[in-house]
């Protein structure tokens, strides 16, 4: 967070759950979220790197539940710890996503594409489902925001990640679908990044840093910190007659006509 200018007060009293939330986006995410004020529960598949994020926290600001994103039975355990432990939920990030293969659609093995559906498009709906529905925590009379990790792949086709690419355009017009559903209590938005500086996304740049960030107009690829900043912007009131939209967080990628 060096470096990073942050409102310390914007999300005070708020309580955000951020899925893959061990590394990456996901972490640095919930690290914002905590800076401005927010109490968080992260949680991610593996445990072992799950406790080591936790410790990054300040005491008593985190709460960590390892489990896959799309077993119903870890959503459970996860909204039944964060009514108990932490009251309230006003915030849902939907960061959890898998990309298992490389290569073209033709030769895409249809149980992989399966997974990714699973995990990306319908874990994201269940996961709001589930909040929506879970009666301790009333987050459908309380209301608050709900921010899905899209991706510009889901916007312009990518070579070797096409059917990631599927999955995050149907994000797209998920969040948009919801927002008109659950609206005005709840607010829904996604942020679409184009290629962030993570183990994620090493594929896409490593070895050819400087060659990939000369598509885009800013001169560099994105952070982490660069999406938990828009993040934490939707989840606060400072987005409040803000829904159903997909940011664009590409260093300008798209308007140049690149691709990621």
């Amino acid at each position: 967070m060096s470096g990073t200018r942050v409102q310390t007060h914007r999300l005070k009293g708020r309580t955000a759950i951020i899925t893959g939330a061990s590394r990456g986006i996901g972490l640095a995410i919930a690290q914002r979220l905590v800076a401005e004020g927010a109490k968080v529960c992260i949680t991610a598949r593996k445990a072992g790197p799950l406790q080591e994020a936790a410790g990054m926290f300040p005491a008593g600001s985190v709460i960590a539940i390892a489990g896959a994103a799309d077993d119903p039975g870890h959503r459970r355990e996860v909204l039944d710890a964060v009514a108990r432990e932490l009251g309230r939920m006003d915030v849902l990030v939907n960061n959890a996503g898998i990309n298992p293969v490389y290569g073209t659609l033709m030769e895409l093995d249809l149980s992989a594409a399966r997974k990714i559906t699973e995990v990306n498009l319908f874990g994201t709906l269940a996961w709001v489902q589930d909040a929506y529905h879970h009666a301790e925590l009333d987050f459908a009379r309380r209301g608050g925001s709900v921010i899905n990790l899209s991706s510009v792949t889901g916007q312009t086709p990518s070579p070797g990640i096409g059917f990631y690419g599927v999955s995050k355009a149907a994000i797209g017009h998920l969040t948009r679908t919801l927002a008109v559903e659950m609206g005005p209590g709840i607010r829904v938005n996604s942020v679409a990044p184009a290629v962030v500086k993570t183990r994620f996304a090493k594929a896409l740049y490593e070895g050819k840093e400087t060659q990939v960030a000369s598509q885009y107009p800013l001169g560099r690829l994105g952070t982490p910190e660069d999406i938990a900043a828009a993040v934490a912007f939707l989840a606060s009131d400072d987005a409040a007659w803000i829904t159903g939209q997909v940011l664009n967080l590409d260093g300008g990628l798209l308007s140049a006509g690149g691709i990621a």
